[in-house]
């Protein structure tokens, strides 16, 4: 089964939250793949307990390979992504949360930045643990949340690349 999950949190309080980028881009796709046949899930749990919802779902490699999971990149400029494979968590708890409970890091990760950046791209992320925990959790303003439409385009065709070639040749487009 194809599988694209999108992280976040649930809650109208989170809802256009930065750390609610995966569960936002997941809505927009989701409607842009409807004719696919691929399952997208933003899980009811919390962003640090992202691996007990996503766990029973994948039951062997198979689903493992079929498995993308979307969300928020601290250290991107908003308006970009990254897709990646087999690699850490990057102190990102979601993520790290289903990598302990696959017991895995071998599936693939589209990161969605949402920091600022100056004009060269030079990403201005906020320091120390309070300020990253404030930024995360603070609303996207209305440019930003179109910055992320925008993307949506990228992301979709990306999904695409993905199930209908390989991990390979989307991370050769796409990154």
């Amino acid at each position: 089964m194809k599988l694209v999950v999108g992280l976040g949190n649930p809650g109208k309080e989170y809802e256009n939250t930065r750390h609610n980028t995966g569960r936002i881009l997941v809505g927009i796709i989701e409607k842009k793949l409807e004719d696919q046949k691929i399952k997208f899930i933003t899980p009811d749990t919390f962003m640090n307990n992202s691996g007990k919802a996503v766990a029973p779902l994948v039951k062997n490699k198979k689903d493992l390979k079929d498995l993308v999971v979307i969300y928020d990149d601290i250290d991107l400029p908003l308006g970009k992504m990254k897709i990646s494979f087999n690699r850490s968590s990057g102190g990102h708890n979601g993520l790290g949360s289903i990598i302990k409970h696959l017991k895995s890091e071998e599936f693939l990760r589209i990161r969605i930045g949402i920091s600022p950046a100056t004009p060269k791209g030079v990403v201005k992320k906020p320091k120390g643990e309070k300020a990253v925990l404030n930024f995360l959790l603070g609303e996207f303003k209305k440019p930003e949340l179109e910055t992320l439409k925008k993307l949506s385009k990228k992301v979709v065709e990306a999904v695409e690349t993905i199930f209908t070639e390989s991990k390979e040749k989307a991370m050769s487009l796409y990154n």
